[in-house]
This record gives structure tokens, sequence and C-alpha cells, in this order.
């Protein structure tokens, strides 16, 4: 069975630091895209960052380029989003997802390339 479980969230004042964590079970990373998206209330979900753990490449919304920087350790199944200068539009609900795309050039910030979702997890940026 698979199942992705995201860890890390928390309350952050503006201008800090977060690193959330996807561990991933029942299916091995290689030629799956793994992908990082935030739902903030009332708003659609939206994706942040992703990578193909392949080849490595990463993507990001434009919104985080240079404060955010996602990464995977295929041996132990996980993938880590490190989240620098955090600010209260980064606020939401923050999901980890895969999906099979053995396309080592690229990854997929689309919601619907996805098909395994975790539950998510809580950041509020607030002072």
């Amino acid at each position: 069975q698979r199942q992705l479980v995201e860890s890390g969230g928390g309350l952050v004042q503006p201008g800090e630091s977060l690193t959330l964590s996807c561990t991933v079970s029942g299916f091995p990373l290689n030629d799956y895209h793994i992908g990082w998206f935030r739902q903030a209330p009332g708003k659609e979900r939206q994706g942040v960052s992703c990578l193909q753990t392949r080849g490595g490449r990463t993507d990001y919304e434009d919104s985080v380029k240079g404060r955010f920087t996602i990464s995977g350790d295929n041996a132990k199944n996980t993938v880590t989003l490190q989240m620098n200068s955090l600010n209260p539009e980064d606020t939401g609900v923050y999901y980890c997802a895969a999906g099979y795309y053995p396309f080592p050039s690229q990854c997929l910030l689309d919601p619907a390339s996805f098909t395994s979702w975790g539950q998510g997890t809580q950041v509020t940026v607030s002072s």
C-alpha cells in the first residue's frame, strides 16, 4: 500500500525557517516525481515544488524560488522541503504527492499528474 506521510509543520514568525519531510512507503521512488503542494483557506491547491527522483530535476513556483529547496534521498525514501525566509503568504496546509513519471529531464507542478497524496501538515507564518 502506497503511503506518504508529511512532518515538520508548525507555527513560525516571518523570516524564520521550517523543514518539511515526506516519508514514502509501499513503492520505490525511482521513476516517480514528488511534489509539494499547499492550500490556503479558501484557495485552490497550489504546486510549490517538485523533484524528479531519477534525474534530480527540480522546479519551483515563482514566489518560492530562492527561498525553498527540495531534495530527496532515494535510499531512505524521503523528500525534504527546506523553507527559508517564510512570510505570511506561505501559510497553508502542505501536502506531498507522488506520481509515476519516468522522464528524467523534468517534473511537473500539475496536481493532475500525481496519484498518491499525504494527509498534509499545517504551516502557519504569523507574528
